[in-house]
């Protein structure tokens, strides 16, 4: 056993896993340790600066340099205590990562008067080199001037020994070029609408914080297998590997017992996340063996973003302290479960009402009604437009794969609200509505409690679901930014509010019953959003059906559902909310077209390399073996006896012989088809050629290989199988 597959399999089977022992510490000992929060901010300002700082946060104000100069000397020497030597703006470019630039805090002065110095100017403002982020056309490559900016609502935190500070990116004339700029004006706008539409029923709500709590799905694979498979390496996933004769059928990995290998990982980065002030507080094994989940408690939605992006940088770091690295691509094994990022949204007053919790009495709750028909009223109208930013090229391996919610937006809010939503569309005579109380399941079990029944079910089908006290975006993809789609969805319900509040204003007359009013207009909405709401399984072929007569898009191409970004009305809608500037959001129409295709690209070339350069020799190494053989056994054997056991040789030979010459011609038309695409005349043709004609090639020659894989002997294959990378612990 000498090919590289079997060292990285020995490798495994001797070595042990040297990850230091936990310390036996209580998280709220640590909690946050490593961030600069606003008690340890407290404790290094005056109290007027600190006050200060906090009244700018509550008013939305701009922070004076003379503040900045005291709390940019408050954070290095907090910093420096716990051993920071650098400073970097953390920022989220338009390719999916997080990006810095480390710079010290020594002054070079010469002589011996060398110092550390960290001003308000640098806190507040740095210039990174610009000129090889994703800009979409918004700004030539030779014109290198960007800026970071920091965000004083997300605080600094330390890791590595350098003081990372929040940001965001701009250009030089000011065109966003990262996630945090629009998500901070889509909060800033949704908080602005909530807020009004709140003071219509308690004029004490100043302020709508939107929320988010994410769950994040991620595979773990052994880093010497990951680096024998060239794939998973250069892609994040298997373009090739036949299923394993077990995999999930048995349903024996949900929420099992977590390897003890990896629950030292797991505790690891819990730890580390810990001390970052990342919530992290759920841990299970997911559906696909080698598939686990983590989440946090809601947060803030800009911290709650920065919190996962952070996270996942640490677990790709921790996990090769562990041996293993951390696959987060939306299928990275074909034929089980993919990974999602459950984007769990919510609005919450500054009085602490939860405006998407129902409360004892959802029927009389006319505030959260409201916002619930509301919400629902904005994924109908924006159905395709929120498809468009959770579309990617991992993402559409999962959509729809009996997995996970289709690519058709549909909303699921549970039958006890289906009943009072359908009161409010069908009885108009009705000034009252009437609750169903939540029941109670009886086991009748000794020593066994009662349960109470949560006012919906859960349906893990729907892209969109309704889930107690928030909706939960089920429909994103594992590597996604959570910016992406809040942006959108926190654009659409500002809009949504927006007009819902312009219209109820309009519709109020002079001594009018403000309920009945209300009431009226919700029913409105309820009448004409109603086709968005289905209750049943998604992954069914009658809904697909179903969801074709009422009008509800399916939109599975990648390129196809980015052309949202293009049309006039969603143009409008982020514009009217000074979300995105209409050069703003071409350049991100651009920018992901372009990385679709580079994505298409790379799996593409890597394919064909494996075929060619790995699948078609090793097949043909073993046809030769096969071929000796029967050479060897005429020497021996004649007549019936040759015949009978040389057949099944000659058959495998003809096999292999077929597969071989269908790789070879299929590889040869992929090339082709690939060299028509980046000749294309502008990038939108580009992406839909990658898509129908390059893309189209990767099943097909993947089904050859695979096809080998059970021909081939099992000591000459080259790569890792499935039932090694999924089950290897």
């Amino acid at each position: 056993m000498t090919n590289i597959r079997f060292k990285a399999l020995e490798q495994i089977m001797h070595d042990q896993c040297t990850t230091p022992k936990q310390e036996h510490q209580k998280v709220s000992e640590y909690f946050a340790q490593y961030v600069f929060t606003h008690e340890k901010m407290q404790n290094y300002l005056s109290q007027k600066a600190y006050n200060e700082f906090q009244q700018s946060i509550s008013n939305n104000q701009p922070i004076s340099i003379q503040l900045a100069d005291q709390i940019a000397s408050a954070m290095k020497g907090w910093a420096m205590e716990h051993g920071a030597t650098h400073y970097t703006h953390w920022f989220q470019p338009l390719n999916g990562a997080t990006a810095e630039k480390h710079d010290a805090f020594i002054d070079f002065a010469g002589g011996n008067h060398n110092l550390e110095r960290f001003s308000g100017k640098l806190l507040v403002q740095q210039e990174p080199d610009a000129s090889s982020f994703p800009s979409g056309g918004m700004r030539n490559t030779f014109e290198a001037r960007g800026y970071t900016g920091w965000d004083p609502t997300s605080p600094a935190f330390l890791i590595d020994g350098t003081l990372c500070i929040p940001t965001v990116f701009i250009s030089y004339k000011g065109d966003s070029l990262d996630f945090k700029t629009p998500l901070l004006k889509s909060q800033r706008s949704l908080s602005e609408t909530a807020a009004k539409v709140c003071r219509l029923f308690d004029q004490n709500v100043s302020s709508v914080k939107v929320t988010l709590g994410w769950e994040q799905e991620y595979f773990l694979v052994d880093e010497r297998l990951y680096m024998a498979r060239p794939d998973l390496h250069l892609t994040g996933r298997t373009l090739m590997g036949h299923a394993s004769a077990k995999d999930q059928q048995l349903e024996d990995h949900y929420f099992g017992s977590i390897p003890s290998r990896v629950m030292q990982f797991i505790q690891d980065f819990e730890q580390q996340s810990h001390l970052l002030g990342i919530p992290v507080k759920t841990r299970h094994n997911e559906v696909a063996p080698g598939q686990f989940e983590c989440a946090p408690m809601f947060e803030d939605v800009n911290l709650a973003v920065d919190h996962n992006q952070l996270l996942m940088d640490l677990m790709k770091k921790i996990a090769r302290k562990h041996k293993f690295r951390v696959l987060l691509h939306e299928k990275p094994f074909q034929g089980v479960n993919g990974s999602g990022k459950h984007n769990n949204w919510s609005l919450m007053t500054n009085t602490g009402v939860n405006l998407l919790s129902p409360g004892s009495m959802p029927g009389k709750n006319l505030m959260f009604l409201t916002f619930l028909v509301n919400a629902i009223s904005a994924v109908y109208h924006n159905a395709d437009l929120l498809r468009s930013s959770i579309v990617s090229a991992g993402n559409q391996h999962r959509l729809g794969a009996n997995e996970a919610p289709p690519a058709i937006i549909s909303v699921f809010i549970g039958q006890e609200l289906t009943k009072i939503i359908n009161q409010i569309a069908d009885s108009p005579e009705k000034e009252e509505l009437t609750d169903e109380l939540s029941a109670k399941i009886q086991l009748n079990i000794a020593n066994i409690p009662e349960l109470l029944l949560d006012n919906t079910d859960r349906n893990r089908t729907s892209p969109f679901a309704f889930t107690g006290n928030r909706f939960e975006f089920r429909a994103v993809g594992s590597s996604a930014n959570c910016a992406s789609p809040m942006i959108t969805l926190n654009t659409a319900m500002a809009d949504q509010l927006d007009k819902f509040y312009q219209k109820l204003s309009g519709n109020m007359k002079e001594g009018a019953s403000f309920d009945k009013t209300l009431i009226a207009l919700l029913r409105d909405l309820i009448t004409k959003s109603k086709n968005i709401l289905f209750e049943g399984d998604g992954y069914s072929d009658d809904w697909i059906k179903e969801a074709e007569k009422r009008n509800l898009t399916n939109v599975r191409s990648v390129p196809l559902a980015l052309k949202e970004f293009t049309k006039k009305h969603n143009a409008d809608l982020f514009s009217k909310h000074k979300v995105f500037s209409d050069k703003e959001l071409e350049a991100r129409y651009e920018i992901w077209l372009d990385t679709f295709i580079k994505q298409m690209q790379i799996e593409s070339r890597v394919l064909g390399d494996l075929a060619i350069n790995h699948v078609v020799p090793t097949a043909i190494k073993y046809q030769n073996i096969l071929i000796d053989n029967v050479k060897g056994l005429k020497e021996i054997l004649d007549g019936k006896d040759y015949r009978e056991m040389s057949q099944p040789h000659i058959d495998s030979i003809k096999k292999i012989s077929g597969h071989v010459k269908n790789i070879r011609e299929m590889v040869s038309n992929m090339v082709d088809a690939r060299k028509k695409a980046n000749d294309a005349q502008d990038i939108a043709e580009s992406a839909l050629l990658y898509d129908k004609e390059v893309q189209v090639w990767f099943d097909q020659i993947r089904y050859h290989i695979d096809k080998l894989e059970l021909i081939c002997d099992d000591n000459i294959w080259p790569l890792p199988k499935y039932r090694e990378l999924l089950f290897m612990r």
